[in-house]
């Protein structure tokens, strides 16, 4: 009996423990539970992954005609459903990841209580799992951008950098608010709110170009979804200014947002078995 293997787990110390080895021992776990969303979130529908594709494109249908045809918003020169589609693909993506992370931890508690894993693995696989999505709509906006004879330049290699800073904002953020929504379970009502306010202080329905101050500019930077959403357009419709202090801003904002995620999460995730 003395030469069994003994394991002794106890609860993090300190407010930053990433511990890369034991992520990397659990990367099939990981994967796991990114298809297991996959399958959970399109498992008895009628459209199946088409739903990925109907929520950008139907919010593209009505921002084209609220705010392309009836407000006359600008849009850089390129067509208003173009425009607006090539926001809203990564927008989509950061904000279904968002909420499916905020509701990870309560959706997957007895789990937690029952076996021990890395619980930053929770929120990060609802955050992949919306990847399918995006490249999905993806696909879909190629098709359009081909339609309407617009064809991505040179700059398109630079698309996957921006689709990362997406993907950290994401992460960043879905540590926090899953942390959060398990010790204080009202965060889910604030959830659709934030998200909509989210939205119109990113510039989804309307080109950044329009603030022309550049103080003004900086501090818009700190919405992390404004760079990622200007480094969409200019990588994919050679439109806007190349990468400049505003992203500069926004993927600082984004790495600040992981990092601190991250240290809040692993404060709080001792304590995540007992308030599950």
């Amino acid at each position: 009996m003395s030469n069994l293997p003994f394991l002794r787990i106890a609860p993090t110390k300190g407010y930053i423990r990433l511990n890369i080895g034991e992520l990397w021992e659990f990367r099939e776990l990981l994967y796991f539970l990114v298809w297991r969303d996959i399958k959970v979130r399109y498992k008895q529908t009628i459209l199946g992954v088409l739903w990925a594709i109907l929520q950008p494109f139907t919010t593209m249908v009505v921002f084209s005609l609220f705010f392309g045809n009836l407000a006359q918003i600008p849009s850089d020169g390129i067509p208003y459903p173009i425009f607006s589609f090539v926001a809203l693909v990564p927008w989509v993506f950061f904000a279904n990841g968002l909420n499916n992370s905020a509701n990870s931890l309560v959706q997957n508690a007895n789990m937690i209580k029952k076996i021990y894993f890395p619980r930053l693995l929770i929120p990060t696989a609802s955050s992949l799992a919306g990847v399918l999505d995006l490249v999905l709509a993806l696909l879909v906006l190629f098709g359009m951008m081909a339609a309407y004879g617009i064809f991505p330049t040179i700059r398109v290699i630079f698309l996957p950098l921006f689709f990362v800073l997406a993907l950290v904002t994401a992460l960043g953020v879905g540590f926090w608010l899953s942390a959060m929504n398990l010790q204080f379970r009202d965060i889910k009502y604030v959830m659709s709110f934030l998200t909509q306010l989210w939205l119109f202080a990113t510039p989804v329905a309307y080109p950044a170009s329009l603030i022309k101050n550049p103080t003004v500019r900086l501090l818009y930077g700190l919405n992390p979804m404004t760079g990622v959403v200007e480094g969409f357009r200019w990588s994919l419709l050679d439109i806007g200014n190349s990468p400049d202090a505003l992203l500069i801003v926004s993927a600082g904002v984004s790495l600040f947002l992981f990092v601190s995620g991250i240290a809040y999460f692993r404060r709080l995730e001792k304590t995540f078995a007992d308030v599950a």
